[in-house]
């Protein structure tokens, strides 16, 4: 080149970067096909890659064949090239069919007319004339302008987005093609990379259809990255370069300057190339797609799920966050089948679905639908989705474990306390046959001495077992209880007569106060046994109640006072229980928090004083149940 052609220059760049392009787009379907949606839209996106790459190369081995001034001037290539171009348009129709089956009549007619256009320019080497032929160019571009209409008209229920896509990239194709046919000899550069690239649009649209992994992920980042760099490259030649080569000409022949001057721009462009990259990588995500940074999404979506603490608030809080992420107008969690089940929710191109992969049953599925201007997910878009899914699997998981572990601690819980309850029950039962014993043995002593008293105090007996049986609760009123203890009293007063002496002082207000039933009678029964029985003159036996307050709260005492010699019953009476039993039972009702405590001295008597939170009487029989 003599002299500096800017439209020259840019053609051929153009027609370099398409060519790495389309091959890159080629070598991605390839690759990633299996991952890549339909097979269909495969076959259109490696048509698409082997017209932009026989458009390309041909369009450049013209024009590098001009330039070096080769005699032939390559008629069947640019006929190949110019039919290959024509065919674009008819791939992009195609593809917007995937969308709106009712415009599958739309594509056949741009087949159609893509291939008369290529006739026409295989037809004119025959006939003698020039290549391309006008009457093709023609036809493409009147056709890519009915073609648009087409399909704004019927595709009148997709987005307005979708539709300016199509209609944009056709009516460059057709302004290109208009062109084209007027020869576009002595243009400006700015309308021969127009002219010359109208096939990058139609490919980026059929991109954006059908093929979102390279659109977004690969191709789209990639490609903005070697533009960006073809640009620089450019710059460096047309203001650095170009300039000093002309000096250098004109004032030194020094060749090894000239040598290092264009190493010294190849290696400053190949160091600029990361931050192109990083400046197409912010231009996609920010500029383009509108993007949130996903990677800090997925850090504070794990820490909001660390304060979940049931597996519907994670699904819903995934569903949530998901969707206004992805601006998806739909999105759902749900049981999903069991393997031997018929699964109704395969994915369609209305949802995308998504399992959850928890370890055990119930499994989940997700799915989101109807996403902001009629978009797919991008690839980066499901990388996110599969990872905000596996958080919460795992989630789900640990809630699961917890609350495993807190049913089984639960169970054992309820074990232990019908344990306990039972073995309560077992000896409160024990207790009544001690009782009843002793009553008995007082009535056949009456029925020897006195019968008349022996009636009367058989129908007291008789009176008190009722009492007795028909409760079955483990706690009873201080009232209920001290009417037991006064029918005994009776009882004891028949054998005792005027040698038994009784005062018993229990306020009304307390007498509602709940305590553990009989749990007064081993000591009355202690007293009777070893302070009046035992004393020929008799005693006096005293039961007091009264309420109490210190620092750990409410308390009420109950007092069992008689004046006998003083003799304790260590546990061992009848049926060996006595005061042992009593201790037990105080225990295991209120965790030591209850108070017994027996003194005895033998010129006073005998106290025994038993001290009961109020608040915690109720705590085995008032349970309330576990809300699951």
């Amino acid at each position: 080149m003599n002299t500096f052609d800017p439209a020259l220059l840019v053609n051929l760049l153009g027609f370099a970067v398409g060519i790495s392009l389309y091959a890159l787009l080629a070598v991605m379907v390839v690759r990633h096909r299996k991952t890549s949606g339909p097979s269909n839209a495969n076959f259109l996106l490696l048509t698409t890659a082997f017209l932009g790459l026989l458009w390309n190369i041909g369009e450049l081995f013209v024009f590098v064949g001009r330039d070096f001034g080769f005699v032939t001037p390559f008629p069947f290539i640019t006929a190949a090239s110019y039919a290959a171009l024509g065919f674009l348009p008819s791939v992009v129709v195609h593809s917007a069919e995937e969308d709106t089956p009712k415009t599958h009549w739309v594509t056949i007619t741009a087949y159609c007319l893509s291939t008369v256009a290529a006739l026409l320019h295989f037809a004119t080497i025959f006939s003698g004339g020039g290549v391309p032929s006008e009457l093709a160019l023609e036809i493409l571009t009147f056709g890519s302008l009915t073609m648009a209409a087409a399909l704004l008209i019927l595709n009148f229920r997709q987005t307005l987005q979708k539709k300016t896509v199509w209609a944009t990239a056709l009516l460059i194709f057709a302004a290109s093609a208009f062109h084209l046919s007027g020869g576009g000899e002595g243009n400006s550069w700015l309308i021969e990379l127009i002219a010359h690239q109208s096939s990058l649009p139609l490919a980026l649209v059929i991109l954006y259809q059908n093929y979102r992994f390279a659109f977004a992920d690969l191709f789209l980042k990639r490609s903005i990255s070697l533009i960006l760099l073809t640009l620089v490259a450019a710059a460096l030649y047309v203001w650095v370069a170009a300039p000093l080569l002309r000096y250098h000409e004109t004032h030194d022949r020094n060749d090894a300057q000239a040598i290092g001057l264009i190493l010294a721009l190849w290696i400053g462009t190949a160091l600029a190339y990361p931050a192109l990259h990083g400046l197409a990588v912010w231009l996609v995500d920010k500029i383009i797609l509108h993007r949130v940074d996903y990677s800090a999404f997925q850090v504070a979506f794990a820490r909001r799920l660390e304060s979940l603490e049931s597996v519907d608030e994670a699904l819903n809080t995934l569903r949530d966050e998901l969707a206004a992420v992805l601006t998806a107008g739909r999105a759902e969690w749900f049981k999903r089948p069991a393997a031997s089940e018929p699964d109704g929710t395969a994915a369609s191109k209305d949802w995308e679905h998504f399992d959850i992969p928890t370890v055990e049953t119930p499994y989940f599925r997700f799915r989101l639908g109807e996403f902001q201007g009629g978009r797919r997910l991008l690839s980066e878009e499901i990388q996110t989705v599969e990872a905000v899914t596996l958080l919460t699997a795992r989630r789900i998981d640990s809630l699961r474990v917890v609350e495993e572990r807190f049913h089984r601690e639960f169970r054992e819980q309820e074990f232990a306390r019908l344990a306990a309850e039972a073995r309560l029950t077992a000896l409160r039962a024990q207790i009544n046959p001690h009782f009843l014993f002793n009553s008995l043995t007082t009535i056949g002593y009456l029925i020897e001495t006195a019968p008349d008293k022996a009636f009367t105090t058989l129908l007291q007996l008789t009176k008190l077992l009722r009492g007795i049986l028909s409760s079955t609760s483990e706690f009873s009123t201080l009232g209920d209880e001290m009417k037991l203890i006064e029918s005994y009293l009776e009882i004891e007063r028949s054998r005792f007569e005027e040698r038994l002496a009784v005062k018993i002082d229990v306020p009304r207000d307390l007498e509602k106060v709940r305590i553990p039933s009989l749990i007064l009678q081993p000591l009355v029964e202690n007293a009777m046994k070893h302070g009046i029985s035992e004393n020929r003159n008799g005693g006096e036996v005293r039961i007091t109640a009264s309420a109490e307050k210190n620092a750990d709260g409410s308390f009420v005492k109950l007092t069992v006072f008689d004046t006998g010699s003083g003799r304790i019953d260590k546990g061992s009476s009848g049926s060996g229980l006595g005061l042992a039993n009593i201790r037990e039972r105080l225990e295991s009702y209120y965790d030591g928090k209850a108070e017994f405590r027996l003194t005895s001295d033998p010129t006073r008597g005998t106290r025994a004083e038993i001290s009961l939170p109020v608040a915690n009487t109720v705590k085995h029989e008032e349970r309330r149940p576990v809300q699951k």
